[in-house]
């Protein structure tokens, strides 16, 4: 048998040490990459480890990643049942597999690491981490290894922090606020919608439905559970990726069942018992949509069973032939796949070294002021119309961003008619690009619901070619008042300022940001800009007052930069 091979028959030939020498050297060489130089981002967790930065979210209640630990356990579970399964013959083996796929995989993942870095974006060195992983385990235990692996280490996904993907776990709560506010009312129950608040008219109960009743972690767990039941149920992919995309119509039925029970039992018993329904049906969730999945599946296996000779749960597929495949990879020793991959590591440390280390550079998307962290200071004069009154920073928003962010903050009066208000607001991120985030978390978070997202076109002063585009939201919320329930509708525009472009949508700062990160080394400090004002008056006229305080007040912190 030619080259290096870890089939049956060689690893009965070699003592065990011997066989996974090479793959736990590159096992060590990897986790040095990714201990210390793992991650890039240091706004909100302060380390270059990759493991800790993983780990820690898992801990920390604000990453909604609390079933992380959970998720490993069940992973390294998952490996070890799968290799008790082949090891009883029930996936036939390769006669003969070369190192080819670890060395290669192993490359790609040191490879993905280093975009992940440059750009800043550390869950994408997660995933590098998990393809390193599954070349490690392939290179030391050959294709049996290899497949058993595939499946628990492609689970671990489910273990990375999401909350940055915050749009499927943002609007199912909107929809489920939305459908239990419903429910409340077909029921005769006045119950009063703010926001992502529910409270009564009388004030006996309010609630405020957190990410953690309908947001990304429960639908995360959830789907992790229900991909997990298929995985166990059945041998096909296509069965278990319909357990999968069952679990999200019973997420959000479960949840709908969860904030309605709470908001009646609250109404006819009080908080006290919309507390207890609180407690009960958190793992009323869990038993509606595990439930409805494990039936689903049972009704699959009776209607549409499997047919016989299908891979068995934990296998990646028959293998098609036994011929020994000889290649580059194949011909070369274990020592020297080992010290080859150690080589590529150090030289991707030094890089990564060198590139933590380079000075900024790129530049600032907003004028700055003296002290060159902060934005320039808005003018207290915005016209003869309008006059400034600076709104400070709360202290909430500067523990939770990094130290060097920067702000400048002014709400405008209209002298004639001070009813009439806009709010200006520019946050600056810093070197970190965990600065700043999407604006409509904040506005839920103020009890605002966002009812309409448009994209506009603001002129910049005398510069036709420096138009730029903005996103305009409509948003209201409901207040209650001597006369009863009330809408309070407001206008929100905002945008993002780079050192070359100015962009709409947090998603496109971010595409940009890192792809200036990973082709041009340049990281700039990306300024998000807000404006905000009443629209009880119409549209058109609060977009003429947004305009008019803009008009005087744009050129004193931005620059004319020409949208993409």
């Amino acid at each position: 048998m030619q080259g290096y091979s870890m089939d049956h028959a060689t690893s009965s030939r070699q003592p065990l040490w011997a066989a996974l020498a090479p793959a736990l050297g590159c096992a060590l060489v990897g986790g040095v990459v990714f201990q210390f130089f793992g991650n890039a981002t240091h706004g909100y967790i302060d380390t270059a480890s990759l493991f800790y930065w993983w780990g820690y979210q898992w801990f920390d209640a604000r990453s909604e990643t609390q079933h992380g630990l959970l998720i490993l356990v069940i992973s390294v579970w998952l490996f070890a049942r799968n290799l008790r399964a082949e090891a009883k013959g029930e996936r036939p083996e390769a006669s003969g597999e070369s190192a080819s796929w670890a060395v290669w995989t192993m490359v790609a993942g040191l490879a993905l690491h280093a975009l992940g870095f440059a750009a800043q974006q550390t869950r994408v060195s997660i995933i590098a981490l998990l393809v390193f992983a599954w070349g490690v385990l392939r290179l030391g235990g050959g294709r049996r290894w290899g497949g058993a692996a595939a499946f628990p280490l492609a689970f671990l996904v489910f273990a990375i922090p999401l909350n940055a993907l915050d749009s499927p776990g943002l609007w199912l709560r909107m929809w489920v606020i939305d459908a239990s506010a419903g429910l409340a009312h077909a029921a005769g129950i006045g119950v009063l919608r703010s926001g992502t608040q529910l409270l009564a008219p009388d004030g006996r109960y309010n609630y405020d439905v957190a990410a953690a009743c309908s947001g990304v972690r429960s639908l995360t767990a959830l789907a992790a559970l229900a991909l997990l039941a298929g995985y166990w149920c059945f041998r096909s992919w296509p069965r278990r990726g319909a357990m999968l995309l069952l679990c999200f119509p019973l997420v959000y039925l479960g949840n709908v069942a969860r904030i309605s029970a709470i908001i009646f039992a609250a109404h006819w018993g009080g908080s006290v018992w919309g507390n207890r329904a609180h407690e009960v049906m958190g793992y009323g969730v869990f038993v509606i949509v595990l439930g409805g999945v494990l039936l689903a599946g049972k009704a699959m296996l009776r209607w549409w069973p499997e047919a016989d000779g299908q891979t068995p749960a934990g296998g990646a597929g028959k293998v098609v032939g036994g011929e020994q495949r000889t290649d580059r990879a194949a011909k070369l020793s274990p020592a020297l796949i080992a010290l080859g991959l150690a080589a590529l590591a150090a030289g991707e440390m030094i890089f990564l070294a060198r590139l933590a280390a380079l000075p900024p550079r790129g530049e600032v998307g907003v004028l700055l002021a003296a002290d060159g962290k902060n934005p320039a200071v808005l003018p207290v004069l915005a016209g003869v119309e309008w006059i400034g009154r600076s709104s400070e920073v709360t202290p909430a928003e500067r523990e939770i961003l990094p130290p060097d962010t920067g702000f400048s903050r002014m709400i405008y009066f209209n002298r004639r008619d001070p009813s009439k208000q806009v709010l200006l607001s520019v946050v600056l991120s810093g070197r970190d690009r965990s600065s700043i985030h999407r604006p409509e978390l904040c506005l839920l978070g103020q009890g605002w619901t966002v009812t309409e997202t448009t994209e506009r076109r603001f002129e910049f002063p005398d510069r036709a070619d420096a138009a730029f585009p903005v996103t305009w939201l409509r948003v209201q919320r409901e207040v209650s008042t001597a006369q009863g329930r009330a809408v309070v509708p407001q206008f929100v525009a905002y945008w993002f300022v780079g050192g070359e472009s100015v962009v709409a949508t947090h998603w496109q700062r971010l595409a940009r940001d890192a792809w200036n990160r990973v082709a041009h080394a340049r990281a700039d400090r990306w300024a998000y800009v807000l404006m905000q004002t009443d629209a009880a008056d119409g549209e058109a006229a609060a977009l003429a007052r947004l305009q008019a305080v803009l008009h005087e007040t744009l050129p004193a912190f931005q620059r004319p930069v020409s949208a993409p």
